[in-house]
């Protein structure tokens, strides 16, 4: 039986940060404190490259800990389709599966790819390459950098930071899970989604995957966050409002590119 990540935010559209709580193994942390707390040092704190980097690779660790990482169909399955992606400008990529009922996948600044078993369940191999697509690309266009330094900027750990004078140490356990927390939880600009959308598409056209996936993965989860399953898609592609208009754009993409190509 698949367990719903250790990560559960419920920081609610609607809900102020005054009376927001998450959950990270059972502990609750009170997100109205940690964002007062972020926003009294963030003018205390310069992250460099390097730092940004380090907390991306220990946040990774720390979720690799606590959430169960299958070794069986999916991660087999998850080996054949990404079997030659070893690298992306120089950056060396590692591919894991979390056996876990939300669906979701996402990409860290180490090269650290992400991919829930039950988003696999949903989606065939051509969408779900073109969503891994997508995420790498977050990683290319340094998305996921800014939203890990934003997500620090957040999170308590920039606090301790503060307290030291501006530096940034290694994270405690604690800090790793409310880091980790922010960073899951971290939004995307519109402009950013249409560029890793792009990405997405000519990703699965360069490795053999076909030009549609992007198109269809998008209309998949849309019509997922309207039904049953609605719960457990988070803040995936369908949680963005322009979903519709993305999916109907990367069609359109995928029509042109097709035309050329016959």
């Amino acid at each position: 039986m698949k367990k719903q990540i250790i990560l559960l935010v419920a920081l609610l559209i609607g809900g102020t940060a005054a009376q927001a709580q998450i959950k990270i193994g059972g502990r609750s942390i009170d997100v109205g404190k940690t964002v007062k707390a972020a926003g009294d040092m963030t003018k205390a704190i310069t992250l460099s490259d390097a730092d940004i980097a380090r907390m991306s690779r220990e946040s990774v660790e720390w979720m690799d800990t606590h959430n169960p990482i299958d070794n069986g169909e999916y991660d087999a399955r998850l080996k054949r389709l990404t079997a030659g992606i070893t690298e992306v400008d120089g950056l060396p990529l590692n591919f894991k599966v979390y056996d876990v009922i939300d669906i979701n996948a996402f990409a860290c600044g180490d090269g650290s790819i992400r991919v829930f078993s039950s988003l696999m369940d949903i989606m065939d191999d051509d969408e779900l390459m073109a969503i891994i697509g997508h995420e790498i690309g977050h990683v290319v266009h340094h998305d996921v950098k800014h939203a890990m330094k934003n997500a620090y900027m957040m999170s308590a750990a920039q606090n301790a930071a503060g307290a030291a004078g501006g530096t940034v140490g290694k994270l405690t356990e604690s800090q790793l899970g409310d880091l980790a927390t922010a960073f899951m939880d971290a939004k995307f600009s519109q402009k950013q989604e249409y560029n890793a959308d792009e990405y997405g598409f000519e990703f699965s056209v360069k490795h053999g995957f076909s030009p549609y996936g992007m198109a269809n993965s998008l209309n998949k989860l849309v019509e997922l966050s309207k039904g049953a399953k609605a719960s457990a898609i988070q803040k995936m592609f369908s949680s963005h409002p322009d979903s519709e208009k993305r999916a109907a754009r990367m069609k359109e993409k995928a029509d042109s590119y097709t035309a050329k190509n016959k």
